[in-house]
C-alpha cells in the first residue's frame, strides 16, 4: 500500500510538473468560520524516514495544504521537517493529528 501511495503521488508530480501548474485546493469553511482545505494528504503506515519526508514535500510542493497525521503513526518528525523545507508559509498548511484517549490533558499534549 505505501508504494502505491507513493507511486501515485509521484505520478500526479510528474503530470502536474508537465502542466506546469498546481492543484487548486478547494476549502470547507467550519462552524468557526476558519476555512480548512478539503483535500490532503494522509500519512498512514508510511514510515519515518524519506518515504513520508518526500511524500509530503511532493505534496505541498503540488498545492496540497492539508495533512493528515497521528502521534501512533510515528512519523512526525518526516512530516515536520517536510513541512519546514517545503517553502509553503507554515500558516497555509492545515495539519490534522490525532491522540490516544490516555494522552489527553494539559502537560500531556
Amino acid at each position: 500500500m505505501k508504494k502505491l501511495i507513493i507511486s501515485l503521488i509521484a505520478l500526479m508530480t510528474a503530470t502536474i510538473m508537465q502542466a506546469q501548474q498546481t492543484v487548486k485546493q478547494t476549502y470547507l469553511t467550519l462552524n468557526n468560520g476558519v476555512q480548512m482545505p478539503q483535500f490532503g494528504l494522509g500519512v498512514y503506515s508510511i514510515a519515518d524516514g524519506d518515504d513520508t519526508y518526500n511524500s509530503v514535500l511532493t505534496a505541498l510542493k503540488c498545492g496540497y495544504r492539508h495533512i493528515d497525521t497521528a502521534h501512533a503513526y510515528r512519523n512526525e518528525e518526516s512530516v515536520g521537517k517536510a513541512i519546514r523545507e517545503s517553502g509553503v508559509p507554515r500558516e497555509e498548511i492545515w495539519l490534522t493529528s490525532k491522540l490516544w484517549p490516555n494522552e489527553y490533558g494539559e502537560g500531556k499534549t
